[in-house]
């Protein structure tokens, strides 16, 4: 019907724009489908925080009212214990330094050094140079 009212030439051009449209029309619908689902969601999300930021309320103000009843009952149990030495029974005392008994600048060689050159253990390194030039073959002549 469309070929009898448009006519052959103008056909392919017609039906071209529709379906630009059409893609258009398909294309704002989905975007507005996306964003009534973000909305959707930010609601469900913002919802969730709060039911989290009021939990975490809970437990911290639970948590506060245990520990404040914790050091009540600590400081009624040590009321008396503190003792002449200036600290209490629960801190330790000051540590006290003890010398570490190294001599830290002196040098302490895993391996005697008499029993180095007695086994020919190489105590210096080469060079590529000076190895070459040692271990040279004499010339004859």
């Amino acid at each position: 019907m469309a070929l009898i009212v448009i006519g052959p030439e103008k056909l392919p051009r017609v039906a071209r724009t529709l379906g630009n449209l059409m893609g258009k029309a398909q294309r704002y619908v989905s975007d507005v489908k996306a964003e009534v689902n973000r909305t959707m969601d930010l609601d469900e999300l913002k919802k969730m925080k709060e039911t989290m930021e009021s939990a975490a309320r809970d437990v911290e103000g639970s948590v506060q009212t245990t520990a404040i009843d914790f050091e009540k009952q600590w400081n009624d149990t040590t009321a008396g214990l503190a003792t002449e030495t200036n600290h209490t029974p629960w801190e330790p005392p000051p540590p006290v330094y003890k010398h570490p008994g190294k001599k830290f600048r002196l040098k302490q060689a895993a391996v005697p050094q008499w029993y180095k050159s007695r086994a020919g253990v190489r105590t210096k390194t080469l060079s590529g140079a000076a190895r070459v030039a040692r271990y040279r073959p004499t010339r004859l002549g």
